[in-house]
């Protein structure tokens, strides 16, 4: 893979195909959370908002790397509203699962602020997303935003709360927070030896 530079443009335009799936991927999870909030049996409401959320997540992404319409602005948006779509969800989790209220907590703690400050940290470099953090640091890259960590990043805790196995959903959210502590400190050594730099 070469090595994606932002353009002259800076953080790239707004109104691409990618980004309208995002907007209608977050919309359409919001609502059927919302939805599974007020319903009487929520599963098959969460479940159909995580599948939205997840097969949007996945779209969107594709197609920004299919049209090369992958930009700096379109990275932070997807960021953003997966953590939308997530808070959501989790929070339906809760309530059908209450006894699994802490690792839920813990899994959005990590998610909603470790995982966050640690995508967003793509934007100290000159790449386009975290997607190719690869440049910077091959080990926080794999352990974050290949393609079978983004897939663990979230499909843990939901398997765990439908199994409604306690221990699992803990040692599930504390490994997850194990490596994104981990992956955050190399990470600030990498920013502090960028800022070092001439």
């Amino acid at each position: 893979m070469t090595r994606p530079v932002v353009t002259a443009a800076g953080i790239g335009p707004i109104r691409t195909v990618p980004n309208a799936i995002t907007v209608v991927r977050t919309v359409a999870s919001v609502a059927l959370s919302v939805i599974a909030l007020q319903a009487d049996e929520p599963l098959p409401w969460i479940v159909a908002a995580y599948l939205v959320y997840y097969l949007g997540d996945s779209a969107d992404g594709l197609a920004a790397r299919l049209l090369g319409q992958e930009t700096r602005a379109g990275a932070v948006h997807d960021i953003l509203s997966d953590r939308l779509c997530t808070a959501l969800c989790a929070a339906n989790l809760m309530l059908l699962q209450p006894d699994l209220a802490v690792p839920i907590a813990v899994f959005l703690l990590n998610f909603m602020v470790v995982d966050c400050l640690l995508s967003l940290s793509f934007l100290l470099w000159p790449i386009v997303s975290p997607n190719y953090f690869f440049v910077v640091d091959p080990v926080v890259y794999r352990y974050n935003w290949s393609h079978p960590a983004k897939a663990l990043n979230n499909i843990g805790i939901v398997v765990a709360v439908l199994v409604g196995s306690l221990p699992l959903a803990l040692v599930i959210v504390l490994v997850q927070l194990g490596v994104k502590m981990a992956s955050a400190r190399r990470t600030l050594r990498r920013i502090r030896e960028h800022e070092t730099q001439p």
